[in-house]
């Protein structure tokens, strides 16, 4: 699936790849400064379709419950609408929970409290690392991948946005509930007139294609101590 901006999802092969890299795995690069958000960003992202922006904004008072389901509160700006999406069960089974007592205890109140932001910004500093620049690799390159195909379409972090979209978008016409695809992405939809029942997101979401089962915060933890 290719974007306005010329962007497209990553294959199959490309997301076994990338989370099956290093920082998924027990190998660490020379001179690697591995924080939290290198390994809860892509996950959140390819789970929630969300922006880096919104993940880095994300409090922990964002993450909820609604009507027995958990789920992250997205609130951003400009043309993406607010949303509630539930949390995957690959991310709890990642270590999610564990993570939310560690920032707890280390008194922080954002999500990823190591990404820094860059004139009130968390994408920029997001793409270095996962799209590298200049002659500084990122996680792209390092785990073997090129930033644009032979056909001339990129890949970004971004790109996990459209890989949610395609499954999610599938999930919701199965359902007849276009809608409720509309409100997963954040987009408007006139025929939406209150949001979806968490229930029925969860369900759209359940089907999402879990990578590596084996991935694990306490893994990555393991791996830099």
């Amino acid at each position: 699936m290719k974007s306005h901006l010329g962007r497209r999802a990553f294959s199959a092969m490309e997301l076994h790849t990338l989370f099956n890299g290093y920082i998924y795995c027990d190998e660490r690069q020379p001179r690697e400064q591995p924080k939290h958000w290198h390994f809860w960003l892509p996950l959140i992202a390819y789970y929630t379709g969300a922006y880096s922006d919104e993940i880095g904004n994300l409090q922990l008072t964002d993450i909820i419950k609604i009507d027995g389901v958990h789920g992250f509160s997205f609130t951003t700006h400009g043309k993406i609408q607010h949303r509630f999406v539930p949390i995957h069960t690959a991310l709890w089974q990642a270590g999610f929970e564990q993570y939310i007592q560690f920032v707890k205890r280390e008194n922080q109140s954002r999500l990823l409290f190591d990404l820094p932001s860059k004139s009130g910004r968390y994408s920029e500093k997001v793409r270095i690392w996962f799209s590298g620049e200049g002659e500084r690799l990122g996680y792209l390159q390092k785990c073997g991948l090129p930033n644009i195909d032979q056909q001339g379409h990129k890949t970004a972090i971004s790109s996990l946005r459209l890989n949610f979209e395609q499954q999610v978008r599938i999930a919701a016409i199965q359902r007849a509930n276009k809608p409720a695809f509309h409100y997963l992405m954040g987009l408007k939809d006139e025929q939406l007139t209150q949001s979806p029942v968490p229930n029925l997101l969860k369900q759209i979401i359940a089907p999402i294609r879990v990578i590596n089962s084996n991935v694990h915060w306490q893994r990555f933890i393991e791996r830099h101590s």
